[in-house]
């Protein structure tokens, strides 16, 4: 068998049927197979898919395991030579994964991604670079972050991903919504680190995987990706994007981000980072102080994302000794 793809479910029947209509449709030529693993939906998903796609495997999971843990029993049960990791919420195009599948096997690259796109054609970040200490994760932070970007616009520090592909491009790290990898390489890195629930897995897998070969987005091949949609329904949240740090959604992202920093830079840089996120407490409270009094009352952030943001900042404080000691550990925040 050529490849597995596997799509984790968990209370989204209507995004998977949508993602496998068009990878049917657009999927031809290849001797491919179809896991959906389900996180314990409790709810019509096994039915309504299964009815409409009878050929797919179904693997349950008996609790809401999230991303690493699903996908790494559906590769536990794949049996085909490589692996497409695919979010539910995408879109197929173009016969892109029949393409993907087969530059990547004539290839010398290890694991390859696509050019994922909006809803509306626009491109989304699909391939990334790794930066020192993980420092890209400070950008978000709301009064820090854009003081940090603007310092490295000035000394044109190379920016940490690929904002559009559109051939070949050789990265660090690929966007789990649409990651192929072969078996080969899985069997030498490992699979995915189950410490994770949602967020950061595949940024910390693919620092493994990289370590037996290059990766790479073949950017002329494009998958819709409704950014968020799978995980906003989730955690009750909005937006796009990984700049969000203010409510349950926010918790996860900071939480798992912190974790992939312990696991792929150490100690000194988790810390590095936990300070720097402490730090901007106080300045976002001036920079929410001084909006209000300059700018007719108004500001680019509410009291409540200041108390959420604060909140979450103590919560990843009182898991920091849990965090250092890098033991074995299921970071959930639902």
């Amino acid at each position: 068998m050529d490849l597995s793809v596997i799509i984790v479910n968990y209370k989204t029947p209507g995004l998977v049927l949508d993602c496998l209509r068009t990878l049917y449709a657009e999927t031809g030529g290849i001797d491919f197979e179809v896991i959906v693993v389900d996180n314990a939906s409790g709810d019509d998903s096994a039915s309504l898919i299964q009815q409409a796609y009878p050929s797919v495997r179904w693997i349950q999971m008996s609790y809401n395991s999230g991303f690493a843990r699903a996908n790494n029993e559906g590769i536990r049960q794949s049996g085909g030579g490589t692996v497409l990791l695919l979010n539910s919420d995408t879109l197929v195009e173009a016969e892109a994964v029949k393409e993907t599948c087969r530059l990547l096997a004539a290839s010398p690259y290890i694991a390859c991604g696509v050019q994922l796109l909006n809803a509306d054609g626009t491109p989304q970040i699909s391939g990334n670079y790794f930066m020192k200490g993980g420092l890209n994760y400070l950008l978000p932070l709301p009064y820090l972050g854009h003081w940090i970007k603007r310092a490295g616009e000035m000394f044109k520090v190379a920016k940490p991903n690929v904002p559009e592909a559109t051939a070949l491009v050789e990265v660090d790290w690929i966007n789990g919504a649409y990651l192929m990898v072969k078996k080969e390489a899985i069997d030498r890195a490992g699979l995915m680190d189950e410490d994770f629930f949602l967020y950061a897995e595949e940024v910390e897998w693919c620092g493994r995987l990289r370590k037996t070969g290059k990766l790479c987005i073949y950017g002329q091949y494009h998958v819709i990706h409704l950014q968020g949609a799978s995980a906003n329904e989730t955690f009750g949240s909005e937006g796009k994007g990984y700049y969000n740090l203010y409510d349950r959604k926010g918790l996860q992202i900071m939480l798992s981000n912190f974790v992939r920093i312990r696991k792929q830079f150490g100690v000194g840089w988790f810390l590095v980072q936990l300070i720097c996120y402490v730090l901007e407490i106080p300045v976002f409270g001036m920079g929410m102080l001084l909006s209000r009094i300059g700018v007719k009352g108004k500001t680019r952030f509410s009291r409540t994302q200041f108390r959420y943001y604060c909140k979450n900042v103590g919560f990843v404080i009182g898991k920091a000794l849990i965090i250092i000691r890098n033991k074995p550990y299921f970071y959930k925040v639902l």
